[in-house]
């Protein structure tokens, strides 16, 4: 698992980091790094034209910041044209670029931390961050957002939260999501089913999915309700409990009846072939996202996060979103404002200054969210997205994407802590519980129960 990895190799290499945090970050594997290319642009000069002006490097000198990201092919080229726009602006800064896929990503950034090597500036997942920010490999931001290097003005104070680790800002959120129900209207109208309204329920979902499968033959949703914890945690929250502890040592519900009747529940969809079981749906994934059910027309909807519409709209552009169903019981608001992903700066960087004034740029400047046009999901900004909104440059899709935030806004919640360590495994042990309850192994009951003690020990051991 990438968690214990992390953990031992962190372990190791701590000693020997906060050695080479006096001299900087330089990379122990320039063959491979190198390869994803180094920004190269000509200076001009100029400034930004964006709400935020560039700043300038903190004192002219020639420096180079090594930037790691994750992401398709049109992230690293949008991200690519974007750092050879901050070269223009600032010549004396220049970049050495390594893209990468998610898988092996963060197996990688272990290594890196661990030889006290990582990038200066490294783009950082929720999933991930506490971890990082517990054994002190990535910088406190507070005192650039202190001395107005990073400005947060516009960004959403449970936002800002997410990215607070003990006492510290570590993380700058550049973008955010929220969980949201994508569909594809032809289905919908196929099978003579209504597009849902924003006050629906879950008895309303089970419905719909029920009567798309009578009526087309079509799945009623091709979501894979325990990929990880994020739909069960939304589940959760409309109970009125939180996933975790405050102290993240065990888990937040004290009723295990809230999780046996969200495994029965989809155990009922997958009895009726309204959404995929374990194998079919495993078979869905090798697909790949462009070439699912409800982008092909053979699933009416899909739970996944209010980018959904625009990441597939080269394939199809007539798919939609909506919120999630409600609580048929309860007024509890499931929902919450996710942070997409993190800027962080590693503490062994010997150009913090420099890195702190990039991100600054990459967040809040018009100019970079002009070129990245949010690839990376609704920006953080406020201000950014009303600018981005102004253009007229948004697709459809985006436009819905960016509303969200809005339309969703009275049954949103307050932003959870950040993930606790060790939350990779304990996606693994609720999702191996609730297959051994598909799968007709164990009741619904045994399975909440094994997935309460793995996923306490694992809380345990980690925190």
């Amino acid at each position: 698992m990438v968690m214990r990895k992390m953990k031992r190799l962190l372990a190791l290499g701590l000693a020997g980091m906060m050695v080479l945090s006096a001299t900087g970050c330089k990379s122990t594997d320039k063959t491979k790094d190198s390869a994803a290319g180094t920004t190269q642009a000509a200076a001009t000069g100029g400034t930004s034209t964006g709400g935020t002006t560039a700043a300038a490097s903190s004192d002219g000198e020639d420096v180079t910041l090594k930037f790691t990201w994750w992401g398709g092919q049109t992230r690293h080229e949008l991200t690519q044209q974007l750092l050879d726009k901050y070269t223009e602006l600032h010549p004396n800064v220049k970049f050495e670029a390594v893209p990468s896929g998610w898988d092996g990503y963060f197996d990688k950034l272990a290594t890196q931390a661990a030889a006290g090597a990582m990038p200066d500036i490294v783009q950082m997942d929720y999933l991930y961050i506490s971890t990082y920010a517990k054994n002190s490999s990535i910088a406190d931001l507070t005192p650039y957002i202190e001395d107005g290097t990073i400005d947060t003005s516009s960004i959403d104070e449970n936002l800002m939260k997410s990215g607070e680790i003990g006492g510290k800002t570590v993380g700058l959120v550049y973008s955010s999501s929220l969980l949201a129900m994508g569909y594809n209207p032809l289905v919908l109208e196929e099978a003579g089913v209504a597009v849902p309204s924003m006050d629906w329920t879950w008895s309303d979902f089970i419905d719909l999915c029920k009567t798309v499968k009578d009526k087309t033959g079509k799945l009623g949703s091709a979501t894979g309700p325990v990929d990880d914890t994020n739909l069960f945690n939304y589940w959760v929250r409309q109970h009125g409990a939180s996933l975790f502890s405050d102290d993240q040592k065990s888990l937040g519900y004290d009723d295990d009846q809230v999780c046996i009747d969200y495994l029965n529940m989809w155990s009922e969809l997958m009895a009726a072939g309204a959404i995929p079981n374990p194998d079919e749906y495993a078979a869905i994934q090798t697909l790949g996202q462009e070439a699912g059910p409800v982008v092909t027309g053979e699933g009416a909807t899909m739970i996944e996060w209010n980018n959904y519409a625009n990441k597939v709209a080269s394939v199809n552009d007539k798919l939609k979103i909506t919120s999630l169903p409600l609580s048929d019981n309860t007024e509890y608001k499931g929902l919450w404002n996710k942070p997409g992903m993190f800027l962080t700066i590693s503490e062994t960087s010997a150009h913090k200054k420099e890195a702190a004034e990039f991100i600054n740029w990459f967040v809040n400047s018009e100019e970079a969210n002009d070129i990245m046009m949010g690839e990376r999901g609704t920006p953080a900004s406020s201000a950014v997205r009303e600018h981005m909104k102004s253009t007229g440059k948004l697709s459809p899709q985006q436009e819905e994407m960016f509303n969200y935030l809005d339309i969703t806004a009275d049954i949103c919640g307050e932003t959870p802590a950040p993930d606790p360590i060790g939350m990779s495994e304990i996606n693994e042990a609720f999702k191996n519980a609730a297959y051994s309850a598909f799968y007709g192994q164990v009741s619904a009951e045994e399975a909440a129960k094994t997935f309460r003690e793995e996923a306490n020990a694992i809380l345990v051991r980690n925190n």
